[in-house]
This record gives structure tokens, sequence and C-alpha cells, in this order.
């Protein structure tokens, strides 16, 4: 991520790896799709102007620091969620951490859109104590022209989901011109109400907090434009869930 306003044009980063950065008129220009290794950038700029978000961790180093928190974790009855990104795309060091927090006795969540072949989300079913499910429409055109995915695919596996054990909560991020309609919330409402082992739906109203770390990363923001969705707006969609037997909360 990178913050003009801290920059003072010392060319440090530009000498890491040829191509992926160079100077212009004292400002760097960085070409993401070439950064191999972005580790090498944590700590290179000394004014923080470039900085990178995220680590690579170990499960045993990721184990020694919720261990950090275990006591407040059987007091208050929490636990460890996992979120992304996709978690369902780490591979085996997913199931390796998760089964480690368990033999701690710590309460699992997951956090997933459900986007990946039901063979792995199967594989977690038994140990996984609540999965927080994305559900972003019901319309196969709509959802792949604005995530590139399959909704079909999602809504398959929620429903192999709901024949399992595994506890489950439906979220629904509500997002203007994707999904912010009556018909298209209501779609994905009916679609939930089908379900039987579902704990609740979830609403999730839109926010522009993100906006700068968009720009951050040099990416445009095509939602500037568009101010954040109040909860009161969402509160039409809950009574409607309620009627239709579903335990509804607006959450942020």
């Amino acid at each position: 991520m990178y913050d003009k306003r801290l920059c003072r044009g010392f060319g440090d980063c530009a000498n890491i790896d040829s191509g992926v950065i160079h100077m212009n008129n004292g400002n760097p220009v960085i070409n993401r799709n070439l950064v191999s290794d972005v580790t090498k950038y944590s700590e290179i700029c000394p004014s923080k102007a470039l900085v990178v978000n995220g680590e690579m961790k170990s499960v045993e180093q990721i184990i020694h620091e919720v261990e950090k928190d275990i006591p407040f974790f059987y007091y208050c009855k929490g636990g460890v969620t996992l979120t992304g990104g996709e978690p369902f795309s780490q591979g085996p060091d997913l199931r390796e951490l998760i089964i480690k927090l368990k033999n701690l006795g710590i309460h699992i969540s997951i956090e997933t859109s459900l986007h990946v072949e039901w063979k792995i989300i199967e594989e977690y079913t038994g140990i996984i104590d609540m999965f927080l499910a994305d559900l972003k429409h019901t319309d196969s055109e709509k959802f792949r022209r604005f995530t590139g995915g399959e909704a079909r695919l999602v809504m398959d596996n929620i429903k192999k989901l709901n024949e399992t054990e595994a506890g489950f909560i439906i979220r629904v991020p509500v997002i203007p011109l994707f999904n912010y309609s009556e018909q298209e919330i209501y779609s994905i409402i009916d679609f939930t109400s089908g379900l039987y082992n579902i704990q609740e739906i979830h609403f999730i109203p839109f926010h522009n907090l993100g906006a700068e770390k968009y720009r951050l990363l040099g990416i445009e923001y095509e939602y500037k434009k568009h101010k954040s969705i109040n909860k009161s707006d969402l509160e039409p969609f809950v009574d409607y869930a309620c009627e239709k037997g579903l335990v509804a909360k607006i959450v942020e």
C-alpha cells in the first residue's frame, strides 16, 4: 500500500526487483502484478509511505498468539473466527490449525463465500462449530457479472451444508447497484427460508470505509459516490425474514 502523502522520494523501493517499481518525478510507480515476493518491501521504506499489509505465519505461530487469549475465550465463551479472503483456499494448513485449536477447547467459526468445491467444505463440517456463509445474490448472471463467480455453486453448497449437523448463519452484504432492492433481497430471504438447519440470517449494510484502502492500492473505487446504507434502511428486510420464520439481524 502506497501513501503519496508520506513519500519523500528516497527511491529505496525502486532498487529491490527490476521493473516492479520505478521512480517518476520523485514518486514510485508500482507494477503490483510483477511482485513475486511481497516481503521484500515490508521494511524498505524509511518514511513508511510504502507498507505491506499482512504477514506469513506458521500454524505454530498462530497457535502461540491464540494461546495468549485462551483465558478470555473460556471466561466470555468466545473463540476464533477464521476469515479472509477465502479461508478454504488455504489448503491443508487450515485443517491442521483448526484441529489444534479444537484440541485446546476453542470454539471455531469460519467466514466463507462457500465458492469452492463441496468436497473441500465437507472435510470441515465435523470440526467447525459455526459457518458464517455469504449469500450475495440468487441471480446467476448478476452474480457472475459482479463477482466473476457462480451463484449456483454457492447455493448448492448451502443446501448441502443444510443437510449436515454443522451450525451456520447466512450473511447478506447489502450493496447498492448489486442487490439492494426489495426483489433481490426478498429472493435471498425466500431461498434461505427453505433451509431448516439455519441459525440466523444477517444483513450487513454497505459502507464506504474501504475507499482509503483502494486509494492506497492504486485501485479506482467505483462506489465513491454511494453513501453508506443505514441500519434503519434494512429493517423492512428483517421484518420480511421474520415473517418467513427466520431469526434476522442487522450487523456491522
